[in-house]
């Protein structure tokens, strides 16, 4: 039970860290919350500040490798601890204690935290992203598919071996999508707008 919660504490906290909201508060002075879609996120940072986004994706990414990372060396002999980090690290970033539980939509904290454990899954899921993103323009299409399509490649490839594993990234997964029921519901109605960065 110790090892479950310092797993899940630890993930937690490293994915909480809200970098999209401290870049664009130390770099440009604004609250990223009230721009664009309201999120912490790389996309929504990126709608100002291309470059700020770029250090959001890398850094937002990297926490949820060190949540990872944290779990396997503190664990070594027990995989599935790291998948609990992995999901605690998803929900750190879009329930980040530090800002009221309102954070951003854990795509790129769950392709961090699920590249050490997942790598061939993951690849997989970032080229349905890339087809996906490149034939439509829309991001948060781009995210909801492959983040479905993740757990059926890691259930395939073997990457999760066990039946608890599979659920836990099929609830980072849930989590995801689940996030991401506003740009569902424009994308229904036809208004939900295709990705254009500003260049500054």
């Amino acid at each position: 039970m110790d090892a479950i919660l310092i797993s899940a504490a630890g993930g937690y906290l490293l994915g909480s860290i809200p970098f999209g909201y401290l870049l664009m508060r130390s770099f440009r002075g604004t609250d990223v919350r009230t721009t664009g879609s309201g999120n912490i996120g790389a996309t929504n940072v990126a709608r100002t500040s291309p470059r700020l986004g770029l250090l959001t994706l890398t850094l937002d990414v990297l926490k949820g490798a060190a949540a990872v990372g944290l779990a396997l060396t503190l664990f070594p002999g027990n995989r599935t601890l790291a998948f609990i980090a992995a999901l605690a690290a998803i929900s750190g970033h879009i329930f980040p204690v530090w800002l009221r539980f309102r954070g951003g939509k854990g795509v790129a904290t769950g392709l961090g935290s699920l590249v050490l454990l997942t790598p061939k899954a993951i690849l997989l899921a970032m080229a349905v992203f890339v087809v996906v993103f490149a034939a439509l323009r829309y991001i948060s299409l781009a995210s909801v598919t492959a983040s479905a399509a993740l757990p059926v490649f890691a259930q395939l490839l073997r990457e999760a071996a066990s039946f608890a594993q599979i659920v836990l990234v099929a609830l980072g997964s849930a989590l995801i999508i689940l996030k991401h029921h506003q740009n569902m519901r424009r994308l229904l109605a036809g208004i939900e707008p295709k990705f254009k960065a500003n260049r500054k």
